[in-house]
């Protein structure tokens, strides 16, 4: 019998730099969504990648005089560097220079939305935001300069092919009013609508080949660069191998949850909806959409210049360490400001004084019983405890409110050290310390199981530690435990941050 299926997708890291600390967030998010699903038996396939067409990546290289594959070459290298570091568990990984199972796949859509009539030639003159790689409305502009990436939009004027993309605004607005196309949270879908009710205008859709060389090129006209954004997101279906292994896709698709971040909504909210009402294929259930890592309350960017390495975070603190400060720092949401000194302090007194302490005293207090203990599955009022815990997490989860989810767990780490506290197990004979740190341990053991999508390697050295299977729950109170002290599995952090 299948599994119930579950595709999740991030957005694809653009090749002009190495990946920065943004995506690393990303990614975090995105791979607690998916470890989380597969805790729940789900099929999980769980796919990223590389951006790696386009003019900003085309004058970097240049910048750097090396060939457009090469310097994309090593980027996306670092990329994969940076996902094996994170602990991230995507199944695939696709990249915009794939010969096999990308490019291939857009020249193919492109001569779809050819035969449609849903591509036309005309000149255009528009502002151009090189950040976006995209053309802007006037209306849009602050004092001429792109929202977003705070830098002079450039009038051009160029012929290129265009996109009825405004043939799609009412059948967009329909589903989204319907909620057939979610988007969490509530206040970004909101944003959408209101650009719908204003009504779509078509949409360039390739760029001269004189000023885009590096891109893929227009099938029936090699004057023309596909535009990069339809390139980009033609990959949820090419990473699902939509041309190679249609089995595959059948399966899968569509996306049950697509993580992006809110300054590309648009394109995901509405191109990518009408590139796929014009394939007649079926639209993604959802986006999660998060706000932007900030320093000094400024959005961390490339183009902006204050990008920090994550790779550099990951080697001084850990990946424990910067996963746990994403999710539990930052809101779900919305932004949040970054700081080494708020990531001590939060791994230092929630990881290293709160949970690592937590474990290292029950096992202290553990291995004074005898050698081999088996658990019991009681109502205790702490197990009845955790289990709400673990319900209402299980709520907020389902709304990808990742936050506001371990917020809830974290509770059932307070609430052990309160039941130590109140019942002091040290001060007992054998038998009454037995009857209080056995249910203490169950608890413990089903909050590690729903802490494993937000740090999977120190729970995976928890649950071997009592050589139990986290996903065969029945099992653990048929199996003797054999119980010793366990080394701390949260180090405290010592370092002097300079302000």
């Amino acid at each position: 019998m299948k599994k119930d299926k579950f595709y999740l997708t991030t957005s694809i890291v653009y090749t002009n730099n190495p990946p920065h600390i943004g995506f690393a967030f990303e990614l975090t998010q995105a791979d607690v969504i998916a470890r989380y699903y597969r805790l729940l038996k789900k099929d999980v396939y769980f796919l990223t990648g590389t951006d790696e067409h386009g003019l900003k990546i085309q004058k970097r290289a240049e910048e750097e005089n090396k060939n457009y594959q090469d310097f994309t070459n090593e980027i996306s290298k670092q990329v994969k560097e940076l996902i094996k570091k994170l602990e991230i568990s995507n199944n695939g990984f696709i990249r915009t220079t794939d010969r096999k199972k990308h490019i291939p796949l857009v020249r193919k859509i492109w001569q779809e939305l050819e035969k449609k009539g849903l591509l036309y030639k005309k000149r255009y003159k528009g502002y151009y935001c090189p950040g976006c790689e995209a053309f802007l409305l006037e209306k849009d502009l602050v004092d001429k300069k792109c929202p977003i990436h705070k830098k002079e939009c450039r009038l051009e004027e160029e012929e290129n092919y265009f996109f009825r993309l405004s043939f799609f605004s009412k059948k967009i607005l329909d589903l989204l009013n319907k909620d057939k196309i979610k988007i969490f949270p509530k206040e970004r879908k909101k944003e959408i609508i209101s650009l719908l009710k204003k009504g779509l205008k078509d949409i360039s859709f390739s760029r001269s080949r004189e000023k885009v060389k590096w891109g893929i090129e227009v099938p029936t006209d090699p004057s023309q660069t596909i535009y990069v954004w339809l390139d980009a997101l033609l990959n949820y279906l090419s990473g699902l191998e939509y041309l190679t292994n249609r089995e595959k896709f059948n399966f899968y698709w569509p996306p049950d949850i697509q993580c992006i971040g809110k300054d590309i909504l648009k394109f995901h909210a509405i191109y990518w909806p009408a590139i796929l009402l014009s394939l007649s294929l079926p639209l993604p259930k959802a986006f999660f959409v998060h706000g932007f890592l900030t320093i000094n309350g400024e959005k961390i960017s490339k183009s902006l210049g204050n990008v920090i390495d994550p790779l550099y975070l990951i080697e001084k603190y850990s990946s424990s360490a910067l996963r746990y400060y994403f999710i539990r720092e930052i809101p779900t949401f919305f932004d949040g400001d970054f700081s080494e000194e708020k990531l001590i302090n939060r791994y230092n007194s929630e990881l290293a004084y709160g949970l690592g302490n937590l474990i290292s005293r029950s096992f202290t207090l553990l291995s004074g019983l005898k050698k081999e203990i088996v658990l019991k599955n009681q109502r205790t009022a702490l197990l009845n405890f955790t289990k709400k815990q673990i319900l209402k997490f299980h709520q907020l989860m389902k709304n990808y409110k990742l936050n506001e989810a371990y917020n809830a767990l974290w509770e059932i780490v307070k609430e052990n050290n309160r039941y130590l506290n109140t019942y002091k197990p040290w001060e007992k004979e054998l038998k009454e310390k037995e009857k209080i740190l056995i249910p203490q341990l169950t608890s413990l053991i089903y909050l590690m199981k729903w802490v494993f999508p937000l740090l999977p390697s120190k729970v995976n050295i928890f649950f071997n530690f009592l050589n139990l299977d986290i996903l065969k729950e029945h099992e653990w109170f048929k199996k003797k435990i054999k119980i010793k002290k366990i080394e701390h599995l949260f180090p405290y952090i010592q370092q002097n941050i300079k302000k």
